[in-house]
Order: C-alpha cells, then sequence, then structure tokens
C-alpha cells in the first residue's frame, strides 16, 4: 500500500494510535468469514509477520518464491491444494476483508451448477476494473480495462460487471486447468524504483478464459461494491475502517 512499507493485510480494521496502527487485522477478518475447511494463506512480503498474526488460525502457509502475479500465487498452492480432500475451493485475498461469510456461501453454491464462480460488483464508475463479458448465461471471459476501453460504445455498454478478483471452484476442475495456467506467462511492464522492468506474471483471470474456451460453466454472484472494497490506499484503508465500525456498531 502506498505509503506503508509492511504487508497490508496486517492493517487494523480497528485503528487505534493511528490510521496504520489498532487491533484486528483484515487478514483475521477474511479468515474468519470463510466457510469451515482447510486453509492454506500464500505468503511472501513480510512472511514471519504474517505467519505470526495468523498462527492461531490453523492455516498451512505457503511461500510465493517470487511476486508473479496472483495466478502465481495460487500456483505455488498447487501441493496444497492436491493434498485436501475438499472439492469446493475460494480463491480470495487478504486485502480485502468486509466480504460477508453469507457472500463466500452463495459463492459456493454456484458450484452445484459451475465450475467456477466469479465474485463480480456493479458499481457507478468502471474505472479500469476488469469487467465480465457473457457468452449467455455463463461468463465468457474477463476483459481488462487495457482491451475494453478501445471497445465501441455498444459493446462497452454490455459489459456491466466488474471482477472482484474472487472466486469458487471445483478442485478437480481447478487443478486441471492450473497446469494450463503455468503456460501461459504474460511479460509485463513495470516501474521499480527509477527502472522500467519487464516481470513474468501469471493471471487467475485466464482460468476463466481457458475453461470458457472447453465448454466448462463458469458462473457469477454479484456483491455490493462496497463488500468488495480492497484496502490499495490509505484512503481505502480509511473507508473499510468506516464500514466495519457501521457494520459492528462500534
Amino acid at each position: 500500500m502506498k505509503g506503508y512499507e509492511g504487508n497490508k493485510t496486517l492493517l487494523p480494521l480497528i485503528s487505534e494510535a493511528s490510521l496504520c496502527n489498532g487491533r484486528r487485522p483484515l487478514l483475521i477478518e477474511v479468515l474468519e468469514n470463510l466457510p469451515p475447511g482447510p486453509k492454506g494463506i500464500v505468503v511472501h512480503h513480510f512472511a514471519e509477520q504474517v505467519k505470526e498474526a495468523a498462527a492461531s488460525h490453523g492455516a498451512e502457509f505457503i511461500f510465493q518464491p517470487e511476486t508473479n502475479g496472483t495466478g502465481g500465487a495460487l500456483l505455488a498452492a498447487t501441493s496444497f491444494l492436491q493434498s485436501v480432500v475438499h472439492d469446493k475451493t475460494i480463491i480470495t485475498m487478504g486485502d480485502v476483508p468486509l466480504i460477508r461469510s453469507a457472500t463466500y456461501d452463495k459463492l459456493v453454491g454456484q458450484l452445484s451448477k459451475n465450475d467456477l464462480a466469479v465474485l463480480a460488483f456493479n458499481p457507478d464508475d468502471k474505472a479500469q476494473y476488469g469487467l465480465l463479458e457473457f457468452d449467455g448465461d455463463r461468463v465468457k471471459q474477463i476483459v481488462e480495462w487495457k482491451y475494453w476501453r478501445s471497445y465501441p460504445a455498444d459493446r462497452q455498454g454490455a459489459l456491466r460487471f466488474c471482477n472482484a478478483g474472487v472466486y469458487a471452484a471445483k478442485r478437480s476442475v481447478l487443478l486441471e486447468y492450473m497446469a494450463q495456467l503455468a503456460g501461459k506467462p504474460h511479460h509485463v511492464q513495470k516501474k521499480w524504483g527509477d527502472r522500467q522492468v519487464t516481470v513474468e506474471e501469471f493471471f487467475l483471470t485466464d482460468l476463466i478464459e481457458l475453461m470458457s474456451m472447453d465448454g466448462r460453466r463458469v458462473g457469477m454472484v454479484i456483491a455490493d461494491v462496497a463488500e468488495v472494497t480492497g484496502v490499495d490506499t490509505p484512503e481505502a484503508l480509511k473507508y473499510v475502517q468506516h464500514q466495519y465500525a457501521m457494520m459492528n456498531r462500534l
């Protein structure tokens, strides 16, 4: 997060001395809102602090050797996914703490008729979010801003729902397509300090397109905009802290 050197999943939902100091780390709220079952936490940045904060929650910690995208984080968890017996899997993020238990349940419920389900939202401003494109009632792909911004107005208008970056999937199907995901690296330009570098990343969103091309069913659950707010800036942190206080009457 801009202006914060630590792992943002450890930022507080209840601020005390300052915005970035307080109680109830974002990650703990995420863990406690998830359905029962084995949990794996992919770690890299400030990994030891994350392990210490979540030590009492019975999760397995999975080290991601390099920060190579959300898909790279999932690929790092391959052995964990192979080791569990549950066939319904949730993929979520440690900096989106307001997703309710009921929403996760709805997402998992979509797996009764789909192989994968996407959590989506419908904001007033699409900004630069990835947008869901449909084939009938099935999600066909997630189109990133750099592509959909050049679409004609009528096609842009049909793209109503934004990707929240949270998914549920049948574990057996997920493992099958992770092998394909590993063969689809993207080369991304990023600024590190004063240098412009090219890094290799893997995108979770590629799973949707790969499955759709094979005729697999991909569904959707719609969440409130506030519920899927991620903490990327101090302003977003302040917002989720306020929302959390309102939800819990603090």
